[in-house]
């Protein structure tokens, strides 16, 4: 129950920062840019840290990507993820009389 209620929350969180990055700024603006304006270190720092093949299969890939659409994806996986684990009780049928 904790884990879907968790995913729950960071989906909407993931959403609604997906849709404040595609309408505060330009719609096409790349990821790598915009983690260059909040810390221009931070790019440089994230491919020193990972190995070669990491960072060229997995974050070029996505720093080339529109900055919404990183958080957009994780909201929509999460959101999925938190369906599938939907417990509970099996909603019966009433009887109509």
């Amino acid at each position: 129950m904790t884990w879907q209620r968790s995913l729950i929350v960071l989906s909407a969180v993931l959403l609604i920062v997906a849709f404040a990055l595609a309408t505060a700024g330009p719609p096409d603006l790349p990821l790598e840019l915009m983690l260059d304006r909040i810390s221009p270190t931070f790019p440089t720092s994230l491919r020193a840290a990972l190995p070669a093949w990491i960072t060229e299969r997995i974050v070029l890939p996505l720093l080339l990507r529109p900055a919404w659409l990183v958080p957009l994806s994780i909201g929509l996986l999460s959101a999925c993820a938190a369906l599938t684990f939907r417990t509970g009780k099996p909603v019966g049928r009433t009887k109509l009389r």
